[in-house]
């Protein structure tokens, strides 16, 4: 009787194992077991995208907003400014009466501003909760120079001094250009910088159906005589950020839109939330399969399961989805949806190999492409647009434009910098010393490899003879119904399970061709 119970639990075990290595398609001939998973994974996969494209369309506005703006503040302000920078700066000066000018230039235009900009700009507190413009020179402490007699007399330390214009004082400039404050005496003068702050709102949105948003530009202006060269450089810098608006009232379609995109936000938080939740499962119900099994095996056989069977039941694409399910709800909560699904598939798939190669090989490509629009458009002008950051990546893949790529990156965050670094760097050795050489590889190597497989087959591991001992999983497997049918894969042919690459069962080739669907 125990010998009986004995075998009714190895046959049951091996039933359970057969059923778990199965493919949705297969378990559903099985036992009829509708793919929930696959079903969802799909609509997850379309709406994430949705989703992603969306907020990708919405950085290129915001993009675009930010450097117009930067222009245009670049022409209010900057005198005789030519629309193309110098170098790593705006424009320079050469003579006093100039750099006297350009200064006076700059607060005088920030006092008209609301008369002169096309924008809706309006005035911005500092840091300081002050409106207006804060203007600072760096200077030698002291010294007497005498270039013609090679005379020199300095003292090497530097003293600041700043001075705050608000919009009162501004309206009378005999008072505040006759300080002293504004007479420089140029063989000391290490720098001069103007900075203040802009508010303003980005109506185009309202065009894409959208909530505008609220920004602050806080600019910078920097006249750098450090050199002492006879030549003055004039640095603009302007840092934009989002705020929420504090008071918006917007009728017809705009509001409508922005309830209709919570909405879909919310239900992508669902049905993320569902497929955590049943993957989760599957792995717990996978572990609780491998415990059964180490178990009857130590039993019957008095020795372990190699690890290399043990890491069968750990299915990675699980953990894959569960990790990117995670990361899209916290995205979606914070209204920040940057998520980079990067699918890596090896050499362990049936079917043909280059198609599959290619396939793989295209899903990260497009998962680089859409992270790099998402995070780095802002920072860098080949990552703007979609298309021009597909061009980019192909034009580094053959080699081309790597220094200009790797230089253009705007250095204002030390984080974009570093991630901009991993990002390029991982993506050149990714595709040129694996990708390339793996595709060239399986070119030249694909019929021997075949052949070699298709002579020897594989060889076969302890989990893979205790699977043998059932019965064929045609077994399993009734007619379904035509539109499923129609929906999962084709039943392969038993020649076919050798056409593959690497050393892998036929219960595991069936499982990975699965996941792939998913």
């Amino acid at each position: 009787m125990a010998h009986l119970d004995s075998e009714v639990k190895e046959e049951c075990l091996r039933e359970d194992l057969k059923f778990y290595f199965m493919n949705p398609c297969e378990k559903y001939r099985a036992r009829h077991q509708i793919p929930w998973k696959l079903g969802l994974q799909i609509l997850k996969i379309v709406m994430v995208t949705t989703q992603l494209v969306r907020f990708g369309l919405s950085n290129q506005l915001v993009v675009a907003f930010k450097e117009e703006n930067t222009v245009a503040f670049k022409y209010l302000f900057l005198k005789g400014y030519s629309g193309v920078d110098e170098d790593n700066y705006s424009c320079s000066v050469y003579t006093q009466e100039d750099a006297y000018e350009s200064i006076f230039y700059v607060i005088n235009q920030y006092h008209r501003l609301k008369n002169i900009s096309l924008g809706t700009i309006g005035y911005g507190e500092n840091e300081e909760h002050k409106i207006g413009l804060k203007v600072c020179k760096q200077y030698y402490k002291k010294g007497t120079m005498f270039p013609a007699n090679e005379t020199l007399n300095i003292d090497s330390d530097i003293e600041t001094d700043c001075t705050h214009l608000d919009l009162q004082a501004l309206a009378s400039p005999r008072d505040w250009k006759n300080t002293s404050f504004f007479t420089l005496e140029f063989y000391r003068l290490l720098q001069v910088e103007i900075s203040f702050h802009l508010k303003g709102i980005d109506l185009q949105t309202i065009l894409s159906r959208e909530s505008p948003d609220c920004y602050i530009f806080q600019n910078t202006i920097i006249f750098d005589n450090k050199a002492h060269s006879g030549k003055i450089k004039i640095y603009f810098d302007s840092d934009a950020h989002i705020e929420e608006c504090k008071e918006l009232n917007i009728s017809g379609s705009v509001q409508k839109n922005t309830q209709y995109v919570l909405v879909f936000d919310a239900f992508v938080i669902v049905i993320c939330s569902a497929s955590l939740i049943l993957c989760t499962r599957s792995i717990v119900l996978a572990l609780s399969l491998r415990k059964r099994f180490l178990s009857f095996f130590l039993e019957k056989y008095k020795r372990r399961v190699c690890d290399a069977d043990q890491w069968e039941f750990i299915n990675g694409w699980y953990v894959l989805v569960i990790i990117s399910d995670l990361m899209t709800i916290i995205g979606s909560i914070l209204k920040m949806e940057i998520k980079v699904k990067v699918l890596i598939l090896t050499m362990q798939a049936s079917l043909p190999k280059v198609l599959r190669f290619c396939a793989c090989a295209g899903m990260i490509y497009l998962g680089y492409t859409f992270c790099g629009w998402i995070v780095l458009g802002p920072y860098h002008n080949k990552f703007v647009a979609l298309n021009t950051v597909s061009e980019c990546l192909f034009s580094l893949v053959n080699g081309d434009d790597m220094f200009a790529t790797f230089a253009q990156i705007q250095q204002k965050s030390i984080m974009v910098w570093l991630f901009s670094r991993l990002y390029l760097y991982s993506f050149i050795s990714l595709f040129i010393y694996m990708i390339l050489s793996l595709f060239i590889a399986l070119i030249t190597d694909s019929y021997d490899t075949i052949k070699k497989y298709q002579q020897n087959g594989f060889p076969e591991t302890d989990l893979q003879e205790f699977l043998k001992g059932c019965s064929s999983r045609e077994e399993y497997r009734e007619e379904s119904s035509a539109f499923l049918s129609c929906i999962c894969c084709l039943r392969r042919k038993g020649s076919d399970d050798h056409l593959i690459l690497t050393n892998q069962n036929s219960a595991k080739d069936n499982q990975v061709s699965g996941l792939l669907i998913q």
